[in-house]
């Protein structure tokens, strides 16, 4: 991914308003993410844990989601669950449901779609094997190279901001 500016991030910002966007506040590291190794840029804003954001490239444009996440909640470590845009695998907590308002009049009525993702929106990280999940199950290994598992997270990562943004 092109390193973004905090300009061009709360540009890019399709189902929320120009005065919220200019509220959320940005990744604190900003300045050093390892941009050669993101796909997209996730994160959740720091004074408001229940929001996160994704900026993705879409056609050339960064485009921006805003999404609610629920209160976190104590779960078993026994439960296991798959991020829908990596297809990594986690115990407990490490996927979320994440919800995203659509954009325009739609959103503002109150409809919404979701999508399990990686709790900390490091999918990216996750396929490059940067980092690894916590307390992760035995399972099987991937057998994709590294190049067709980055499509097929940025397919079902575009398909997820393609469904924000038509409303």
């Amino acid at each position: 991914m092109e390193p973004l500016t905090e300009q061009q991030i709360r540009g890019s910002f399709v189902n929320c308003s120009k005065g919220e966007a200019g509220r959320v506040k940005m990744p604190l590291d900003l300045a050093v993410q390892p941009w050669h190794d993101l796909d997209f840029l996730g994160w959740t804003d720091p004074g408001a844990p229940q929001r996160a954001l994704l900026v993705v490239p879409l056609d050339g444009e960064p485009v921006g989601v805003l999404l609610r996440r629920p209160e976190a909640r104590r779960t078993s470590a026994m439960r296991s669950s798959m991020c829908r845009i990596c297809f990594t695998g986690h115990s407990s907590n490490g996927v979320t449901l994440f919800v995203a308002p659509l954009s325009g009049a739609a959103g503002r009525n109150g409809n919404s779609v979701g999508e399990y993702i990686c709790t900390d929106l490091a999918c990216s990280l996750y396929l490059r094997g940067k980092r690894r999940p916590r307390g992760r199950l035995v399972g099987q290994e991937e057998t994709l190279s590294l190049d067709d598992r980055v499509d097929r997270a940025m397919t079902n990562l575009h398909g997820f901001v393609k469904r924000v943004v038509a409303g």
